[in-house]
């Protein structure tokens, strides 16, 4: 956060951004701040010299359309980094085979498709209506506990609630157990092992951010 850096003689962020221009050095600083005319408004020319600046409105748009896309998939910053991460690498596979480029928005699509297409997500794609509804359900009951372990009993109850507000009817209790029983079997649920039925408890055995992408035009 570099508007946390600055000091009246600047000397700190003088040091840090004379660190990349040394001889050798392999060091590359990346820095953010809140404003956009930082370097401009407190910044000495001393310092201000040593910045790359990407304070164009064109990267600045494409950065915050990134965050925008991500941020509806995921809630996870460190998804959208690595979002970021693969579309530059993408993008400096396509300019080895022409002339090279800027990471494009079509870049980060590929990179967004990439990343959330597994086997796991097209298992949840082709489930049934109520295989779906039981990991909506899964998901509901984590939000309400605020932990990522339920038993059969508490998501069947979100489960139920779901149907309602839905108008569909909803499953017995035994087919709410063979519903668990399938996800459990092609590994989309991690399944306690015991007789406990109703008691017992289910993990997803993927990410919830992969089970709302897989489910998100459902």
């Amino acid at each position: 956060q570099l508007d946390l850096l600055w000091t009246r003689k600047q000397n700190v962020m003088y040091n840090l951004f004379d660190w990349p221009t040394q001889k050798h050095s392999k060091l590359i600083i990346l820095a953010i701040a809140n404003t956009m005319d930082l370097p401009e408004r407190i910044m000495m020319n001393r310092v201000a010299s040593r910045l790359v600046c990407p304070s164009s409105f064109e990267i600045l748009l494409q950065t915050c359309l990134v965050y925008f896309q991500v941020a509806a998939l995921s809630g996870d910053a460190r998804r959208c980094l690595d979002i970021c991460r693969r579309a530059t690498e993408i993008c400096e596979f396509a300019s080895q085979k022409r002339t090279p480029e800027i990471v494009q928005m079509a870049h980060v699509t590929e990179a967004i498709d990439e990343m959330f297409s597994s086997p796991y997500i097209n298992a949840i794609r082709n489930a049934s209506l109520h295989e779906q509804i039981f990991l909506k359900a899964i998901l509901a009951e984590f939000r309400r506990a605020g932990v990522e372990e339920a038993t059969v009993q508490q998501v069947y109850q979100q489960h139920v609630a779901l149907c309602r507000i839905e108008g569909m009817q909803s499953p017995t209790v035994s087919e709410i157990l063979a519903i668990c029983s399938r996800l459990g079997a092609c590994r989309l649920l991690l399944v306690e092992s015991s007789n406990k039925y109703l008691h017992m408890r289910v993990r997803l055995n993927i990410s919830q951010d992969d089970v709302m992408y897989a489910l998100k035009d459902e």
